[in-house]
């Protein structure tokens, strides 16, 4: 490289120059590596913020465990297939049960 003066610039401040953006780029303290820092920050600030809302709902349904009767029937039936006292339990047969039922041979009379 020539300057206006004709005099060709000092190679050695280039290369200072180069291997400072080198340092400033790729090092461990670079800028790539604080913006991939950063991405992942953010999707762990992500991941805690869902589990955070696990942990809620699952103290919720603790205290739901804990305190309402009627939050807890439901579990049962549905869970369980519990009934109460009084009520009456309809079973149907599957389509799957008729099915085979009309495939056997009849008994004689």
């Amino acid at each position: 490289m020539q300057t206006e003066s004709g005099g060709r610039l000092p190679l050695i401040p280039i290369v200072l120059i180069l291997i400072i953006l080198g340092f400033a780029l790729f090092g461990k303290k670079g800028i790539l590596r604080t913006l991939q820092a950063s991405r992942h920050h953010a999707a762990l600030e992500a991941e805690v913020q869902q589990q955070e809302a696990v942990i809620r709902q699952l103290k919720e349904e603790i205290q739901s465990l804990r305190s309402d009767r009627q939050y807890i029937e439901d579990i049962a039936r549905r869970e369980l297939g519990m009934v109460k006292e009084d009520e009456l339990v309809y079973q149907f047969a599957q389509g799957s049960d008729k099915a085979s039922a009309d495939t056997e041979s009849p008994v004689p009379q």
